[in-house]
């Protein structure tokens, strides 16, 4: 995994927006419509080397495939693991139901909206879990790497994501397992085999775990704090276990609150789960800082700092709306980072979440996304001429 030798890199956290084409082939499968298999790996794969040249056009340093080849974050899984059948309704976030006005227009807002969704009609766990094959993930891989054959010399390394075993188990509603842990470490095992999958074939892997501070208002909400962060650990444990074959500079851990423009006023501070997320055995942490709920928590890295080999992608961009942060403004959120993390080498600028972690649930115009992704570029750049005095990039 890249520092930030004589410079502040960029990157982002996964998901980006899918054309329209694609995500209608996503909706029209999920409703159970016949969608032609050529038609997708077509539109598909078009768009992965579409995504891959608006990012290396936006300047950014560590890519991905912007997960065009999924449906959702998490979601896909659901065609590689057994045990999954019915399905159920996700409960609602606590924040929203408390604001009935807000939950009103909230609702209306998105009647009729054109997307996957990550709440309604996700499977249940209904017998024991296992990862079915290694195929898909490997023809995904092998996709990815002959795309970026087309763009060697425009990045400096690339990503795949995949999710954490603690966003499956709160998402997938287990019916099956006689423990929360149980279930965890059945998830896990089989995640193992898409990690490893990912890093054996050249990518940095990013695991999203919104669940370490998303679920605190949700699965949780109403329950005990000492509760969650037993949750939490559990959830770190598996982690931990499906990355044994892993070196840990080879992976970054990703945590949010969720990737809703609501308002996120019953979220667990990170002062309360920082403690039991640095317990994971990875080489950095892809955090929010831009939104307005959380912009200030990059200080505790002054009071917990991150080890010696470790790196922070600083969120400083916000994927919920669709105002262009100014790159004096990213640089300053950059520089204020750096100066609590005590090394500008160790610092990253990144985003808050993905802009499309469900086939067209995006929140910011596909527009407006390349526009702010070429404003962290600019302010990383003026970050780096403030924190790296003998850099002129």
């Amino acid at each position: 995994m890249k520092f930030s030798t004589d410079r502040i890199l960029t990157t982002h956290t996964g998901s980006l927006p899918r054309p329209p084409a694609l995500t209608r082939l996503y909706t029209d499968a999920a409703a159970g419509e016949s969608v032609d298999a050529d038609e997708f790996e077509r539109t598909a794969w078009n768009s992965v080397d579409e995504i891959v040249r608006r990012q290396t056009g936006a300047g950014l340093d560590i890519i991905n495939n912007g997960e065009q080849t999924r449906e959702a974050f998490f979601l896909y899984v659901r065609n590689r693991v057994s045990g999954l059948g019915g399905s159920w309704n996700r409960p609602p976030q606590s924040d929203v139901e408390r604001y009935p006005v807000f939950k009103e227009r909230n609702r209306a807002a998105n009647a009729g909206k054109v997307a996957i969704s990550g709440r309604e009609n996700v499977p249940k766990a209904i017998g024991p879990v296992h990862y079915l094959s290694t195929d898909a993930i490997e023809a995904e891989c092998t996709g990815f790497t002959d795309v970026l054959r087309g763009h060697d010399g425009k990045y400096a390394e690339a990503f795949m994501t995949a999710p954490s075993p603690g966003i499956l188990a709160t998402s997938i509603l287990n019916e099956y397992y006689d423990s929360m842990e149980a279930y965890l470490a059945a998830l896990g095992t089989a995640l193992r085999n898409e990690y490893e999958a990912i890093v054996r074939n050249g990518y940095i892997l990013q695991v999203d775990s919104p669940d370490l501070g998303l679920e605190r208002h949700v699965t949780f909400h109403g329950r005990p704090l000492r509760e969650f962060l037993d949750f939490a650990e559990m959830v770190i444990a598996a982690i931990n276990a499906a990355l044994v074959n892993i070196p840990r500079d080879r992976v970054r851990l990703h945590v949010c609150w969720g990737n809703g423009e609501t308002p996120h006023d019953g979220d667990v501070p990170l002062r309360d789960i920082l403690p039991v997320i640095r317990k994971a055995n990875v080489g950095g942490f892809v955090l929010p800082f831009a939104n307005g709920r959380h912009a200030y928590e990059y200080k505790h890295f002054a009071e917990m700092p991150l080890d010696d080999d470790q790196v922070l992608v600083a969120g400083v961009i916000d994927t919920l709306t669709n105002i262009i942060e100014h790159p004096e403004t990213v640089a300053d959120r950059l520089v204020r980072v750096a100066q609590a993390v005590g090394d500008p080498s160790r610092v990253l600028g990144g985003t808050d979440c993905g802009f499309d972690t469900s086939a067209g649930a995006g929140r910011v115009a596909s527009d407006v996304v390349w526009a702010k992704l070429a404003s962290l570029s600019e302010g990383a750049r003026i970050a780096s001429r403030q924190l790296f005095g003998n850099w002129r990039g």
